[in-house]
């Protein structure tokens, strides 16, 4: 849990991304726009998320509209620090 608040905490981009997704499903078009970020931006950040499960893609083999939603861990971290 440590390691997550601190990996957050250290990333605006995470932050940002991450309370974005909050408690939807959503595509990274879609979290690009609400946090006002570059498509190709948000999708480094969410791999990099994903390789810390703190996010996960629901539809891992498509290859557009891939589908994120937070992870138990993200959550409680998130609720850690706000």
């Amino acid at each position: 849990m440590i390691d997550a608040i601190s990996l957050i905490k250290s990333s605006e981009y995470r932050h940002k991304v991450l309370k974005a997704i909050g408690n939807e499903i959503l595509t990274p078009s879609e979290i690009s726009k609400k946090v006002d970020l570059r498509l190709n931006h948000v999708s480094m950040v969410l791999t990099d998320l994903k390789n810390k499960k703190l996010v996960e893609c629901l539809n891992e083999e498509t290859k557009k509209g891939r589908l994120y939603q937070l992870t138990k861990l993200s959550k409680n971290a998130i609720a850690k620090f706000g």
